[in-house]
């Protein structure tokens, strides 16, 4: 690995990239502000071996050739380079400790891990997301914060920092409960946070999900639900689930690193739950948490 001295430079323009499974966002950053951003569908999984340097030589050739901070599933095991985890509780600061250089120009940001004897658990690219958000004041340095999708982060803050966190297979589930359970055949309609969503997530506090998944068979078999209701039916069992586990207090606020549907979703779920859904723009809260990191390196 090369040294990071002389890499990072505070003010000067750079190029951050959230670098994740089956997609990348890049943004240009110049004095704390963006200037130009590139999304295109490059996640690791389509870099064939070997291509991580030449898949950001790329990047960097079309951005004048600035030096790249990357986060994300491109510093995993299965990306360019391991960048290894950051034990919780973690900060910004901790993060920019430890960088690592796989190539001149160019660092990745480490992930966090919570490594208990009772519970262990990953992120890796959410916690830019996370930190950034408070980093920005888009949160307060107190909060409980969510970033729903494949797998949901539920991260509890203190004092700014990360100070746990747990994961659920939300997404996944639905997607392999459509792809290859029983009830996946009846589950062909759209998911939107309408009536049928809402009895999804009422049905989850009867806390017995197994149980209430098959009955999407039954109700099925049965003519006690209309056609194409059983997709946004399930989404809200889960999602309801999902939420139901994590908000402990009444009204408490959550807030919610998401947007379009995902957002309707969760915020729907959470206030049938009992909490407060505040929706936190993801993309500034990325850009915030990137930005910091780069200067406290530099």
């Amino acid at each position: 690995m090369r040294p990071l001295r002389g890499v990072l430079v505070s003010g000067a323009a750079f190029i951050a990239v959230d670098w994740g499974t089956t997609n990348r966002r890049a943004y240009l950053i110049e004095g704390g502000e963006v200037v130009a951003t590139e999304r295109d569908d490059m996640g690791i999984l389509s870099v064939p071996p070997g291509g991580f340097p030449a898949a950001v030589a790329g990047l960097r050739e079309r951005h004048g050739g600035l030096p790249m901070l990357l986060a994300g599933m491109v510093g995993s095991n299965r990306g360019w380079h391991d960048a290894g985890y950051v034990l919780a509780p973690a900060s910004l600061a901790d993060l920019a400790a430890r960088l690592v250089s796989p190539e001149e120009g160019v660092a990745i940001v480490p992930g966090v891990c919570r490594d208990g004897d009772e519970r262990q658990d990953v992120m890796r690219g959410e916690e830019v997301q996370l930190l950034g958000a408070v980093a920005a004041g888009l949160a307060p340095g107190d909060a409980l914060l969510c970033q729903p999708g494949t797998h949901a982060k539920w991260a509890l803050m203190k004092d700014g920092a990360l100070a746990d966190f747990i994961t659920a297979m939300t997404g996944e589930m639905f997607a392999l409960l459509k792809g290859h359970a029983l009830i996946g055949s009846e589950m062909t309609g759209e998911v939107e946070a309408d009536a049928d969503f809402r009895k999804g997530v009422e049905a989850s506090a009867d806390r017995d999900l197994l149980s209430a998944l098959f009955g999407v068979r039954a109700a099925a078999v049965l003519g006690r639900r209309a056609p194409g209701a059983a997709a946004a039916y399930v989404s809200g069992l889960l999602i309801g689930s999902d939420c139901r586990a994590r908000i402990t207090l009444p009204g408490q606020q959550v807030h919610l690193l998401a947007d379009g549907l995902l957002a309707r979703l969760y915020s729907a779920a959470i206030a049938i739950a009992g909490g407060q859904a505040v929706v936190v723009d993801s993309h500034a809260s990325f850009v915030a948490g990137i930005t910091r990191i780069w200067d406290i390196k530099a």
